[in-house]
């Protein structure tokens, strides 16, 4: 599930800074007891939230989005460049015609495939490969299978015999580009 964004902003960053300094300075543990340890994610997050000047994260967010409630409501917008230059890589029959090189653009094609995979069905490897042979033009259907696998975008049984689409919510841009699909006809 997607979280909103919560901002974060600050009068004065060098307080900010000394703030965050101390804190950690504080949570140090003494080198006869060795080295102390990264803070984990709710301690980051409650250390600048008392730099900024709350008791704790929560209190910060308790305080509520400072955004004018029109801008928290609008849902995040694709960018339509990005967008196109993804479509590119799509034939007339909406097939992966070659693997792009930027990482940021194979992530978002990955949603065509994506979309056309049955959902809440299983595919042994075989099945997802004949699968996906029939979604793109250049012949690697293992290249899609395990960067879905690796970006969320399906799941591998460990022995590699269960292949399930993850059913989630895409991205702005990978939505924009499903329906750019859907709508040339594919």
């Amino acid at each position: 599930m997607p979280r909103d964004p919560i901002p974060f902003a600050t009068h004065d960053v060098s307080a900010l800074a000394k703030s965050l300094r101390a804190q950690w300075a504080a949570r140090t543990r003494p080198a006869s007891q060795g080295p102390s340890r990264v803070p984990s994610h709710v301690e980051m997050l409650n250390m600048l939230a008392r730099a900024a000047g709350h008791r704790n994260f929560q209190h910060f967010r308790a305080l509520g989005d400072p955004r004018p409630p029109e801008d928290r409501s609008a849902p995040a917008q694709a960018d339509p460049e990005i967008v196109q230059r993804a479509a590119r890589y799509f034939d007339a029959q909406g097939r992966l015609r070659s693997w792009p090189a930027r990482r940021s653009i194979q992530d978002l094609c990955l949603w065509g495939p994506w979309s056309k995979i049955p959902a809440q069905r299983s595919f042994d490897e075989r099945q997802i490969s004949t699968l996906l042979t029939a979604l793109h033009l250049f012949g690697d259907p293992a290249i899609i299978r395990r960067t879905m696998c690796h970006v969320g975008l399906m799941t591998r049984g460990i022995d590699g015999r269960d292949y399930r689409r993850i059913e989630r919510a895409p991205s702005p841009e990978g939505a924009a580009l499903i329906r750019q699909l859907r709508r040339n006809g594919h």
